[in-house]
């Protein structure tokens, strides 16, 4: 299995779950504060992936490899940042619907 592959893989999971915790919540992450994390989470990996990668703190198979670099980092190291910003805003989505449900349940058995 390629790193591509792997990623592939999980960022498909990924892109389900978040969509599986938004299905049916009032408020979603907005697409603008999803874009501008995105990017910079990628800037972020783009960098610090080239200092480790350079400095020799790890490495790749190269046959294992797309072949597509930014800076030293590879194409594939960028699914997880995007995992991350896939993940995270539909988990907090999600947990403040449930937090939502469950405070409104117990208002209405208070009244």
């Amino acid at each position: 299995m390629t790193y591509l592959q792997l990623s592939a893989v999980f960022l498909a999971v990924a892109a389900l779950t978040a969509v599986a915790l938004c299905v049916g919540a009032r408020r979603t992450p907005h697409l603008g504060a999803l874009t501008i994390t995105a990017f910079a989470l990628f800037v972020l990996t783009a960098v610090f992936d080239t200092i480790m990668i350079a400095t020799g703190l790890f490495h790749y198979a190269p046959a294992h490899l797309a072949g597509v670099h930014i800076g030293l980092a590879p194409l594939e190291d960028f699914a997880y940042p995007l995992a991350g910003v896939l993940l995270l805003p539909a988990l907090w989505t999600a947990l403040r619907a449930r937090r939502s449900r469950t405070t409104s349940a117990a208002a209405e058995e208070r009244a």
